[in-house]
């Protein structure tokens, strides 16, 4: 991915104890400021337009490890696997795709001394693969900071790439996704939350909140 960094991109949350990949609940109530930007078919196209990016940009997927990053990074990351599968039929979607938990390695770990520990899987060595973290918002690029760290420590692929469902910008890191299902502008009073079935019940894409009516700001790596 293109960042000035021995290897691609992230996003994070905004300075303080926020979380930056909230683990809230569709079923709890959402804010009465929330706008729905994309919806459950905005986000398939999105999807299946990021995965045919990573083919032409790989010249296939052969050599392509999909490493999603909690919580949502993970479904979306089996998402862009079924998909890439589907355009190579040779390709097994499960060998494509892993998880990669940064908590460790986040610099923000003591002002959230609760953050509960995920699951890293590896699907296979990393060494001379093209790895493609996966993530559900682009925002400070603090958490792809962390999973660049956490990748040091697993192999040395050929490269690292970047994909988000969500760049909100402000980022505090030179970090850029190479691929992008949607630029969202937003203030940094404002939190974009992300919904997908396998865990929320349904697929959206939320910004609650407005400068004039602050929130803590989530929904961010």
């Amino acid at each position: 991915m293109n960042a000035a960094l021995p290897t691609p991109s992230d996003g994070g949350p905004a300075p303080g104890p926020a979380s930056e990949h909230p683990d809230t609940p569709a079923e709890q109530r959402e804010s009465a400021t929330a706008t729905v930007v994309l919806g459950e078919a905005e986000i398939g196209r999105a999807l299946t337009r990021i995965a045919h990016e990573i083919l032409e940009r790989n010249k296939g997927g052969q050599d392509v490890v999909l490493l999603g990053i909690p919580t949502r990074g993970v479904p979306l990351a089996h998402r862009l696997a079924a998909r890439i599968a589907d355009v190579e039929p040779g390709l097994d979607a499960d060998r494509l795709v892993g998880s990669l938990d940064v908590t460790m390695y986040r610099d923000d770990l003591h002002q959230q001394p609760t953050r509960s520990i995920g699951t890293t899987q590896v699907p296979g060595d990393l060494e001379d693969k093209v790895v493609v973290l996966v993530d559900d918002v682009l925002f400070s690029g603090r958490t792809i900071r962390a999973a660049l760290d956490a990748i040091s420590d697993l192999g040395r692929p050929r490269a690292v790439q970047l994909a988000a469902l969500v760049d909100r910008g402000h980022r505090e890191l030179p970090i850029r996704a190479d691929f992008v299902g949607k630029n969202l502008p937003t203030s940094q009073s404002e939190r974009v939350r992300v919904l997908l079935s396998e865990r929320d019940g349904r697929d959206a894409v939320l910004i609650e909140g407005s400068a004039d009516e602050p929130t803590t700001p989530g929904g961010a790596a």
